[in-house]
């Protein structure tokens, strides 16, 4: 299974921000969406960071309530990985395993299309081991 078969099935909406807004604007906008993560996009609608749940906790622990007025430039992450359409979800979910991130950003040719979550990636997995059982039981009932 691949990243783009996930895509195909959840959609290719990502709800995406730029650097400069207030750390408050992006967290009324994870709230009004009910997301886990914001992608921060640059003028050229490249990704330059990303925005979590975990990066909004981290800035308020680390600086006080005041950080939500800053601009997100200042707390979001910005080194993000990435994958491609073509990778298999096995891969992925060893990626977001070892970064401990639960956001993926799918980019082609610098371009975003698209963004898997952990909850998608389980999803998948779920399906998938339907349609093995019932493969199996099919198997069994016609031997």
């Amino acid at each position: 299974m691949s990243v783009k078969t996930i895509l195909s099935i959840k959609g290719r909406d990502v709800i995406s921000i730029e650097p400069t807004v207030s750390l408050e604007t992006a967290v009324k906008t994870l709230a009004k969406h009910r997301i886990g993560a914001l992608l921060v996009l640059g003028p050229d609608r490249r990704v330059v960071g990303i925005l979590s749940e975990r990066d909004v906790v981290r800035a308020i622990g680390e600086q006080g309530a005041n950080v939500l007025t800053k601009p997100l430039a200042q707390v979001m992450t910005r080194k993000v990985v990435t994958c491609g359409e073509t990778e298999s979800v096995g891969t992925i979910m060893e990626r977001m395993t070892a970064g401990k991130f639960r956001h993926l950003p799918v980019v082609e040719q610098d371009q975003v299309v698209g963004i898997i979550s952990i909850g998608d990636v389980v999803k998948d997995r779920l399906r998938e081991m339907d349609l093995e059982s019932a493969a199996l039981r099919d198997y069994i009932q016609t031997a």
